[in-house]
């Protein structure tokens, strides 16, 4: 394998899996109103609306990561898409700080995480521009 196409499939799988936990933690909170990991909230009506629709689409997140895994250098722009998803992710979660909902505490290692998520994505995406056309 290629160094290219190992850190997109790396990213790929890194992805894949984090957003599988990040789905179920949410579709748990839906679906059997667990309490909130980062706010210790036991969720309403209205936040668990909001939990089965993001999970929702956290799953989809994830089985397009593993599509991408597929056929890494093609799919490589996924990875520049879902970096724009988790700017907006990061975006959430600051104003969850900045309002008083979530404590810094608790979001800073999801912060930090996500932070770490970009610049793996970006790497292997500016790695793999080399590869293009090849297996």
């Amino acid at each position: 394998m290629r160094q290219n196409t190992r850190w997109l499939r790396i990213s790929y799988w890194v992805g894949a899996i984090s957003d599988g936990i990040a789905a179920w933690v949410m579709l748990s909170q839906a679906v059997l109103g667990f309490e909130s990991p980062l706010t210790h909230m036991i969720p309403g009506i209205p936040y668990r609306y909001a939990m089965g629709m993001a999970g929702s689409l956290m799953v989809g997140w994830t089985i397009l990561l593993l599509w991408a895994d597929r056929k890494p250098v093609e799919r490589r722009d996924v990875l520049v898409i879902t970096n724009v998803v988790i700017l907006g992710l990061m975006a959430s979660g600051i104003y969850a700080v900045s309002s008083g909902f979530a404590p810094l505490s608790s979001m800073a290692p999801m912060l930090i995480f996500q932070g770490i998520l970009i610049v793996l994505f970006t790497s292997s995406y500016m790695l793999s521009r080399g590869g293009e056309g090849k297996k």
